[in-house]
């Protein structure tokens, strides 16, 4: 990865990235394959699989934004992998309510 460098990615970004890559690789597919007719849900306006996904990943933002100022993002635990040990981050609980708020927005909205 020294090749980029430059950008200051991060091994987390990078996967960041190919996730997102792949979620929009299979809202494409399930579209072709699964044409979809709007729903009306909780906030009474129609909705399809996009505009829940759009949703989804600013509300995922949001809330590690959030969990960041509240409660920062130390290490948890440090996990023994590798010489150093891995340490387990905060923002792990965070991302685990970003895919429970993602699951009610995708089945209510």
């Amino acid at each position: 990865m020294d090749n980029i460098a430059w950008m200051a990615w991060t091994a987390p970004t990078a996967i960041f990235f190919v996730l997102l890559a792949a979620t929009l690789a299979v809202m494409t597919w399930l579209a072709v394959a699964y044409p979809e007719a709007e729903r009306v849900g909780i906030l009474r306006i129609p909705t399809t699989r996009g505009d829940r996904l759009f949703l989804s990943l600013i509300s995922a933002a949001v809330i590690h934004l959030a969990w960041i100022g509240f409660f920062g993002s130390d290490p948890l635990a440090t996990l023994p992998i590798g010489a150093d040990g891995l340490e387990l981050s905060s923002l792990w609980l965070a991302t685990a309510l970003s895919l429970l708020f993602a699951v009610a927005i995708f089945r209510n909205v």
